[in-house]
Parts: C-alpha cells; structure tokens; sequence
C-alpha cells in the first residue's frame, strides 16, 4: 500500500471516530433535562485533542449507569468545560527542565517545606514557574466518574435530595470552584465533613452553617492582607486547602465551596471584585436552603451568617456553566478590562446583599465603533471598572448599582481607563452629578474624623477636585496642634480628595454641601 493511500485510510479512519463520538454523544436519554447544546460536547471532544479518549470512557461508563440523570451531568461537564483550567506551578532547575515536586505526597505541609529548601541548597531545583492547562486536555476519565458518583451518592442521601437537576449541576456537580489545580478531592472532604450531613438531619442549615463557618478557625491559618505564597499559584487546589491548612479570603471561601458541596448542599463562590467605599475587595460565600433561597455565608466573619458591612461595586456569583447575556458574550476579551468581566461563567447578585439602583449617564461618543462603557468607582487609589453598559444615542445605564457610592462613566481603549463625563454620587434617597463649577469657588474646612481624618504634625497635605483628572487645589503643612485644614478657591460642587505625603492609596473621596457638610464615599 503506498504512503498516500495509507494516510488517505488513517483519515477515514479519524473521521468516523469522530462521528462515532458524536453519535454517542447525541444519544443521551430523551427524557432527562437537557442544560446543554449538543454541538457544545461535539466542538469540546474535538478541542480535547489526544485527551478525547478519557472524555469518552466516562462517557462509555455512565451510559451503562442506571441512573440516566449521571450521563447527563456528564455532558453538562463537557459542554461547558472549555472555559476551564488549572493555574497550577512546577519547580525547574539551572537548565530550566522541570522537576517533579508533588506537595501532596509529603506528610504534611512543613515536611515539604524543609523538603523544598534543601533541594534548593544542593541546587536540584532553582525556582518555581507558573504552569496553566486546560481542563479538556488534561482531565481524567476517573476524576469524572468519581466527582460524578460521588455528587449523586452526596444529593440524593441529604436534605436537597428534591432540589432541581439544574441546580444540583449548578451548585453541587463540580469538580472545581474557580482555576485552582485539579485535584480529585471529592472523597477525602465526604468523610472529613460528614458531620455536616449527620447535623442536617436535625438542625435547619442556618444553625449548621454557624458551626461550618467556625470550623477551619482551630486550624486554619488566615492570612488576611498578607497572603504572599512563594509559588505562582492564585488559588489552592481542593486537597491542597486540607495539605497547607493557611490562606487569605479567597483560600477560605474556596475551602467552605468543598467542604458544603461534598455533603450535598449547594453552595457557591462570590467575590466582591472591588468595595465602592474601601480598598480592596473580598471573597465570600452564597448557601442555598432546600427551596434554593439564598444564605449570605461569610467564614471569615463572626457571625458567618451575616450582611455586608459597606458598600460593595458588585458581588460576583461564579458559576460552572456559561452565562448568557454577559459582555464576554458580545466583546473580544482584549477589548475588556482586565478581571471577571473576561470570564463567561458568572452572575451578577449585587442585589441580593445591597440596596441597588440602574444608574444612568449622559457619555459623549465622538467613535462610533465605541459601544460599551463602563462603571468606575474609587479603589487603592484609582478610578477601578467594575460593570458596564450598552451605549444608546449618547446615555449608557449601569444596573444593580449599590447606592452609597460615587460612581465615574469611562471608556476602556488600547488598554487604558478613560473618563467618560463627570461622576454621580448615588445617594440612599438620591443622586448628584459632581460637575465641578469653576465660576463659584469657595473656601472649605476640614476638620479631623475618626476613622476617616487625622492630621499628623509636619506633614503635606494636598487637595485636588475631579475634572476628568485629579486636579490640585492647594497643599497645607499640618503643625503639631492641628485639628483643621481650611483651603481655599475650591470649585463648588466638586468630588474631592485629600492626599496627605505618606498616602498608602486608601484615602476616600468626599464632598461638601452648601452647608459645609462633608459626605464621603
């Protein structure tokens, strides 16, 4: 047989594996609910490359299943699984070749650290190195089938037994919460937290989430505002979170998504990307009660069933399936701004925890091509996108907004921030546009806040008002006995900030009333 016709068979050959693996696919029982397109799970077999085939022998496992509803939590998996990786670290040496360090085969956690640093004294390994993969082409049949049995074993011997598939695969089916390391984790926190279940039996799960909540706090390191780990690794993989026993918010929320999912009770992994009225951001939980009504759940707090505190610029609910309607859905993800607003599974549930309003602006389109724009609010010292909006005939509203916060209209173009008219004060009975008036200036007094304001002696004191840029007013030395600033020329109706020499960025900005009432956000 010649060269070409061999290679002419080999691609007859693939091509009918191929439609097999569709066929197969497209077989699934007809009367289970169907959460998926089939041409999904057609596009994601062929995306998987060599790692078909254990996609396909979870497939070959559950259609001999007795429960039909397992094949089909199979192919939600794999129709929505090509959004999903692992943001994982190997360690390499002077050649940069790979060593393989795997943490979770030491004792424990202190035994891998003496392990790793005298390796590194004998120069076996140098340094770590971010590692990504995707899960279609890294994920094993066996991860899939025991996540999968597992989940059904966990749901259908708890209290959600009767809550609908859809949100069975939503919030209890997953083998990951975010892009943590793959790990099949599923059966070390079945047993480890199968108190939890025992517990439901009689208590309702607010009372049971008091207990959950304080649990890892015996032995669990939180590393709030200094989680600085020496690998490239923004999330810890489940049996990690177990191995490690620290990490910051993130690491917490993460861990109570593991442990309640693996008991049969949905849960799900929120963030606040960037707070309205503070610095910074935080990670928290959502709890379902057996008519899937939402719990706030926050483990680091005390209580942990409980409000938020301040005002948050969205609250993000990851999911594990594609959300529709999302900008990644209508945007290329270089057009975004950097952070969840790339990603294609999530919810926004600012409403759920804060009062919220559609806030709209008035945006000058001097580019056609320019569609979207996007709410700002104030954050580590910047102006941080946080949600947007379609442009129609030059006004964009923003929805779910949390009042009591500022919030500033900007474009996103070649990768940079830009001002798209003057910001909005979202008051709890109103809202102002803070335009500066440049014809009515004024002088202002500042006086010390606790919590917000004090004057150290010796010190700068700079005032600037927003005008499409920070804009200095004037600069003041505080002496020892210094209880009040006054500056002068300040433009009414103005959005203020006070930057002092040794600002760490989390000054707040203000403004003042007629009536020389200061109002912060």
């Amino acid at each position: 047989m010649s060269s070409a016709s061999s290679n002419f068979i080999s691609l007859i050959l693939k091509a009918l594996f191929s439609l097999i693996s569709i066929v197969l696919i497209c077989s699934s029982s007809s009367n289970a609910q169907k959460l998926y397109n089939e041409s999904d799970i057609s596009r994601n077999l062929v995306a998987a490359g060599k790692n078909k085939s254990e996609l396909l022998k979870a497939v070959s496992y559950f259609k001999k299943d007795k429960d039909p509803l397992k094949l089909e939590a199979l192919y939600f998996l794999i129709a929505n699984m090509d959004i999903h990786l692992s943001a994982d670290y190997v360690w390499i040496n002077r050649s940069h070749v790979e060593v393989n360090v795997d943490e979770l085969k030491f004792p424990n956690y202190i035994a891998f650290r003496q392990a790793i640093n005298e390796m590194k004294s004998r120069d076996e390994i140098v340094l770590p190195k971010e590692k990504y993969s995707t899960d279609l082409e890294t994920i094993s049949a066996n991860i899939l089938i025991d996540n999968i049995d597992n989940a059904f074993k966990a749901w259908k011997s708890s209290t959600y037994r009767n809550i609908s598939f859809k949100n069975f695969c939503e919030y209890i089916l997953p083998y990951r919460v975010t892009i943590e390391p793959l790990q099949n984790w599923r059966s070390s926190y079945s047993s480890k937290y199968k108190w939890i279940s025992d517990s439901l039996k009689s208590n309702s799960i607010q009372s049971v989430l008091a207990y959950v909540g304080s649990d890892h706090k015996s032995w669990w390191n939180n590393t709030y505002n200094n989680n600085i780990r020496e690998e490239p690794l923004p999330r810890l993989g489940g049996l990690q979170l177990l191995f490690r026993m620290t990490g910051a918010c993130e690491d917490i929320a993460a861990l109570q998504v593991f442990t309640l999912r693996s008991q049969g009770i949905p849960a799900s992994y929120n963030f606040v990307p960037f707070w309205a009225t503070s610095t910074g951001g935080h990670f928290l939980n959502s709890v379902f009660d057996e008519k899937m009504q939402h719990i706030k759940f926050d483990a680091t707090s005390s209580p942990s069933v409980v409000d938020l505190t301040r005002e948050p610029g969205k609250v993000i609910r990851v999911t594990y399936s594609k959300q529709p309607h999302i900008l990644a859905s209508i945007e290329k993800k270089d057009s975004i701004p950097s952070g969840f607003m790339q990603a294609n599974n999530y919810l926004d549930v600012t409403d759920e925890y804060w009062e919220t309003q559609t806030v709209q602006f008035k945006v000058p389109v001097s580019n056609p091509a320019i569609k979207i724009a996007y709410a700002c609010v104030f954050n580590g010292g910047v102006w941080q996108p946080i949600w947007w909006g379609r442009i129609d005939r030059g006004t964009v509203a923003f929805n779910k907004m949390s009042k009591g916060a500022v919030y500033l209209p900007a474009y996103y173009s070649g990768g940079e921030v830009l001002p798209a008219g003057y910001p909005k004060g979202i008051g709890y009975s109103g809202e102002i546009e803070l335009r500066p008036d440049l014809e009515n200036k004024r002088s202002i007094i500042l006086q010390e806040q606790e919590k917000y304001l004090k004057f150290r002696p010796d010190k700068l004191y700079s005032l600037y008002y927003w005008d499409k840029e920070w804009k200095l007013v004037q600069e003041k030395v505080a002496t020892g006995n210094t209880k009040v600033l006054t500056f002068d020329e300040v433009p009414s109706n103005a959005l203020l900030l006070l930057i002092p020499e040794y600002s760490q960025g989390k000054e707040r900005p203000f403004m003042i009333m007629k009536d020389g009432k200061r109002y912060w956000w």
